[in-house]
This record gives structure tokens, sequence and C-alpha cells, in this order.
């Protein structure tokens, strides 16, 4: 009899250990896709632009009107993944030249090929927020806080930057490292880093790094309207050299809908070239300004644009840059992660009460945006 129950024994082991080992997730549960995988896309700013106002002279004294044919921007955008965890994206940016700070090459006026983005991102989802994404850390090249966050809302950078990068107060890339999380419910994000603080187009040049950060609220995440309301505050704490400031705050909000998206920010600015040379480099500027947009739009594609910025750059003197911009778009229609834009504007730029006037800059255009 024994030998009979140890023959069974090792028979219930024989079908007992295939049977653990064919045990399978629970229904529901999908492993994460760790496939390495890239992707190719492009985005392309072209435009047609006639400056009405003010007149120039040609080389044989003519006053004539500018106009020109114009490519402003050319991205490769290379993105992909090496796991679910860990994901990069490499742009470059093809722009044209400026003649006037490269008199002595011979690229001066060419079109030149530049690094506009190239970070890895370690995603920590799987740490912070089991069940939503949104939550990762950033080195290289990269997005900056502010810049990043309202161009995903105001789609028309191929018209022109937002009015604190049009003013060459912010960047929308920077050299650094950073940090992103996305609270609980769609409650809003956090965005914080490091940078440089010299933009993308200029190397450190001292030991001074700016400290950037933005955090949104979206008070009504529920709300079948007011949800697409979102509250930001910015803040750039940088210097150009030791003890000499070079900061920048914003407080602003947001509005999406179906038919409609908004905005309005308000700056303050500070900047001090020096902090041991004498006046006026050791003299700290302070700078107001604020910016309003809303973009109406219809279900044909058809979208309008209105935008005005206001600036004091020294609120110790008189004198304040004003800009009016307004058209009408259409947005062609396309399935997936694509966007094609016609734009008919106006753009009309103002001086008033500086020492030394300037003449009204009114431009009309034709922009075209191709991004896929």
């Amino acid at each position: 009899m024994s030998v009979v129950r140890v023959v069974m024994a090792a028979a219930s082991l024989s079908f007992a250990v295939p049977c653990a080992a064919q045990v399978t997730p629970a229904a529901g549960y999908v492993p994460p896709d760790d496939t390495p995988a890239i992707r190719v896309g492009a985005t392309i700013y072209a435009d047609y632009t006639v400056q009405a106002n003010p007149k120039i002279k040609d080389t044989d004294g003519n006053e004539v009107t500018s106009n020109s044919f114009n490519v402003t921007r050319t991205y490769i955008n290379i993105t992909g993944n090496i796991s679910h965890n860990i994901a990069f994206r490499i742009t470059p940016d093809i722009t044209r030249e400026s003649e006037s700070s490269t008199a002595a090459t011979s690229i001066a006026g060419n079109y030149v090929f530049r690094l506009k983005y190239g970070f890895v991102q370690f995603n920590l989802d799987d740490h912070l927020n089991p069940g939503r994404t949104g939550s990762w850390v950033r080195l290289g090249v990269q997005q900056t806080p502010w810049v990043d966050y309202i161009e995903n809302i105001y789609r028309y950078r191929f018209q022109g930057t937002i009015f604190e990068e049009r003013e060459g107060f912010l960047s929308s890339s920077d050299i650094g490292a950073s940090f992103h999380y996305t609270f609980s419910h769609n409650y809003g994000e956090v965005h914080t880093g490091f940078y440089n603080g010299e933009t993308y187009t200029k190397p450190e040049v001292n030991d001074q790094k700016g400290f950037q950060i933005r955090a949104t609220l979206r008070p009504l995440p529920r709300d079948p309207v007011l949800r697409g309301l979102r509250v930001n505050g910015f803040w750039d704490k940088d210097a150009y050299l030791k003890n000499a400031d070079r900061n920048r705050a914003i407080l602003g909000a947001t509005f999406e809908h179906t038919y409609v998206n908004a905005g309005f920010d308000y700056l303050w600015t500070t900047d001090q070239t020096s902090a041991t040379k004498p006046p006026p480099a050791s003299t700290a500027i302070d700078g107001r300004g604020y910016s309003w947009w809303i973009t109406p739009r219809s279900p044909i594609g058809l979208e309008g644009l209105i935008r005005y910025d206001h600036l004091e750059p020294n609120t110790a003197q008189p004198g304040t840059r004003n800009r009016w911009i307004g058209g009408v778009a259409y947005w062609f229609p396309h399935q997936g992660n694509v966007s094609t834009s016609l734009l008919l504007d106006v753009d009309n730029q103002t001086f008033n009460d500086f020492a030394t006037p300037s003449p009204t800059v009114t431009r009309y255009a034709v922009h075209a945006l191709v991004n896929f």
C-alpha cells in the first residue's frame, strides 16, 4: 500500500506543477507595451506677408511696400519610446539665419539647421499615477513650462508667438531638467524645472540657473461646461549674473470649449543686467503687461482669431507697446494627430509715448500650417 501511495503522490505533483504555471492574469489586466517604437512627423510654417506701414525704400531710393513669401519654421519631429517608461524626442529646427547677426559669415541669410528639442523622458505613472498618465521627468533640450502649456490651447504659433515670447521675456525651449505631475480627478497639474536660462539658441555663459514653475488648477473638472476653465500661475527666478535678477511672474486663466478657446494673463518682469557696473546696467527695470485672446470656432472648420497685447517695458518711464491681431482661419478636417490650416490676418502694432517715436507697423498676411 505504501508504494501505491508514493506513486499517487508523485502523479499528483506532476499534474499540479503545470497547472500552477498556467495561471493567467485577472480579467481586464493589460500588461504595458514595452515594444520600442519610433515615429517621424513634420511641422511647416509658411506665409505671404505685406507690410502696409511703414513703407520701405529699395536700393534706388524708391518708396515701396514690403512684401515677401516666407518659410519661418520647418521642424522634423522624431519621437518614440524605448519602453513604456522611457520616451524621447529629437526635433531639428530649420530657420533662416539672421543676416545682422552673422554678416561676416558665409551662411548669412541662409536656412540653417539647429536643435530645438532633444530630450529623454522617464515616465513615473507606474509609481505616482496608477491608472492615469502625465507624471514624468525630462532631461535635455525641452519645452519650458509656460509657453508649451499655452500653445496647446492657443494654436496660432504659426501666425506669431505668444505675448511673453514675442516680447523676448520667455523662450519656448531651454536646456535643463524638469518634473511634471498630474493631480488626480483632473484637478490640475504642476510643471517645474531648472534650466540654463539662455534659451535653446545659446550655450550657458556662467554659473546661474533659472528655476521655472507653473501650477494649474481646474476648479470644476466635472462640470460639463466649466471644466474647460483653468487658473494658472507661473514664476521664473533667474539671473543674468550673480545678484543681477532676470525674473518673470504670470497670473492668468484659460478656457476651452467645443466652440471657443480663450485666455488672459498678466505679466510682471524684472531685469538687471549687472550688479556692479554703474547705472543704467545696475538699475533694475520693472515691466508690466497683459494679453487676452479669443478664438471662436464653428463646426465646419472656420475659426476666428482676436488678440490684444499691451506692454509697459519700463514702469519708471513713459512708453507702451500695443498689438492687435485679427484673423479668420480654416482648419481642414483630418483624422488622428494631424493639423493643417490657412489663416488670413492683420497684425497692427503701435508705440505710444516713447522718447524716440516709432511708426505704427501694420502687416497683412496669409499664414499656412502643416503639422503631422
